[in-house]
């Protein structure tokens, strides 16, 4: 047995990575609230960094942050201030069930498409199975959610392209963990106190800001949200399930996020579930489930 699998364990990978899934499901829907309230995805990102970056300064000293500075600039650009202001710019203009398509659903293709091409990891083949059968799975909803007509959002395709932008970002981010073996704790308190350290003076010297015209509960639900669970909780887990399952294997159990997220919106929003959208959802279980299952590479 490895020192790395005895580190990182697969049965608590395969919990961080339940963890995972929980906290971007909920993201798909906090997120969306955001985005339709004043708020701007300035102020969101705002929101996120200065609080996880307030909780994490402690901890980046404390556990004495391993990363060199210019690592910790990449992952902050890449893995947290780009990709939440494109995430929060995408639901700002598109429905949270595209994010969920098109992010979450997204992230296992970008990942082993860059892995791809730029580090020559061919996937195996039980690898592209898993991937064809999870994308098939996202572009059956896909269909159904990206090509309903929705009169009250024209600029829809604008928010799409940055939750596409925001999949490669996150993608990249994971290979990234894996490829410098970057430890969880240094990653999740890296991403905090960094981005809020470059973003935070940016946002309040330049950019646009509508937090004064929010209400409370608005900027109470997106601070706690954003700037804990996701920010901290599932960046921590993403990390760790990474090192544990390997790149491949977590971010195709990230796949069933369009699952969760069809089914959560049944209770919460009121909609239905299709024999189309039911279908989608079993292939992106399948492939992510056997995504789960791959070697770690």
């Amino acid at each position: 047995m490895t020192v790395e699998s005895v580190d990182h364990p697969r049965w608590k990978g395969f919990i961080a990575a339940g963890t995972v899934i929980c906290c971007w499901t909920g993201f798909n829907i906090v997120s969306r609230l955001g985005g339709k309230s004043v708020l701007t995805p300035f102020d969101m990102t705002a929101l996120r960094f200065m609080v996880s970056g307030l909780f994490m300064l402690p901890v980046f000293f404390i556990f004495s942050n391993q990363l060199p500075w210019r690592r910790l600039v990449v992952l902050a650009w890449v893995g947290g201030t780009m990709y939440a202001l494109l995430a929060y710019s995408g639901f700002a203009l598109a429905p949270a069930a595209h994010a969920g398509i098109l992010i979450n659903g997204g992230v296992p293709l970008a990942t082993a498409l860059i892995a791809w091409l730029w580090l020559k990891d061919k996937p195996s083949g039980r690898a592209l199975v898993a991937l064809t059968l999870a994308a098939s799975g996202v572009l059956i909803i896909g269909v159904q959610s990206l090509g309903a007509p929705h009169p009250d959002t024209p600029q829809e395709w604008l928010g799409d392209l940055f939750f596409i932008g925001a999949a490669c970002l996150w993608a990249s981010y994971g290979i990234l963990v894996r490829l410098w073996h970057v430890r969880p704790v240094d990653a999740m308190s890296g991403i905090a106190v960094t981005s809020a350290v470059l973003y935070l003076p940016v946002y309040i010297l330049f950019l646009p800001k509508a937090l004064a015209a929010a209400s409370l509960n608005d900027i109470l639900l997106q601070a706690v949200y954003q700037g804990m669970v996701a920010a901290l909780v599932a960046a921590f887990c993403y990390a760790y399930a990474t090192l544990s399952l390997g790149s491949s294997a977590a971010s195709l159990m990230l796949a069933i996020v369009p699952a969760t997220s069809a089914l959560l919106a049944v209770p919460l929003l009121g909609e239905t579930i299709t024999a189309i959208t039911g279908l989608g959802v079993l292939l992106v279980t399948a492939g992510a489930t056997m995504g789960a299952l791959l070697r770690k590479k």
